[in-house]
């Protein structure tokens, strides 16, 4: 038995169902830990709309809620113009996802959640040293998004950290390898598990391991 239900009656349910529906109903999604610092302060909050913007150069954009509360993450950031992306392992997911907990300005996430805060080559803003791959940016365009009052952060990379034997000789980086976690919805996470890795596809050649 399948479910149907239109746009009339998706924005009749209860707000936190259709919540719940419409963030897990687009899939698996990238889950990391962004980390910052203002005033001589590191914080730290998961977000699960992390995208790949573009290669050359290299631009990766997340997605900001509405600022109808505080929004220490995005203040942050157009405050010092850097922050890192931090994936999260089996290891710190309890404690990747309390980050989301709604805590007072002069509290930091990490010293909340026993998290350490790590600088590296002089860059102003805190990794999770726990994280097995720590990627540094700086911020380079916000894009606010009319129809519901979101915005999307695009930074460059500015530099990448993470296990050797991750990294394949092509350049792909093994998450598996790397521990990394996925999620769906606001409040489950996964690890992972690869089928496999396939040749770039051309038009009359079949699918092919690589």
């Amino acid at each position: 038995m399948y479910i149907h239900l239109n746009t009339a009656e998706i924005l009749k349910l209860d707000q936190r169902y259709r919540a719940n529906l419409i963030n897990s109903i687009g899939g698996f999604k990238s889950v990391a830990l962004i980390a910052t610092s203002a005033n001589d302060q590191a914080n730290v909050a998961i977000f699960n709309s992390i995208v790949h913007i573009g290669a050359h150069p290299p631009l990766v954009g997340f997605v900001v809620r509405p600022d109808s509360v505080e929004r220490h993450t995005l203040e942050n950031i157009l405050d010092t113009n850097v922050y890192t992306i931090n994936h999260i392992t089996s290891d710190i997911y309890m404690q990747a996802h309390q980050t989301s907990a709604r805590y007072p300005r002069d509290v930091s996430e990490f010293d909340a959640v026993e998290l350490e805060a790590e600088y590296k080559e002089n860059f102003a803003a805190p990794y999770v040293k726990e994280s097995h791959i720590q990627i540094g940016l700086i911020f380079k365009e916000k894009i606010d998004i009319a129809l519901n009052q979101t915005s999307l952060i695009i930074g460059e990379i500015q530099h990448i950290y993470m296990p050797e034997h991750c990294v394949q000789e092509d350049g792909f980086v093994d998450l598996e390898k790397a521990g990394t976690v996925t999620s769906a919805g606001l409040d489950s996470y996964y690890t992972v598990n690869k089928l496999g890795r396939l040749r770039y596809a051309k038009p009359n050649e079949l699918p092919s391991i690589l």
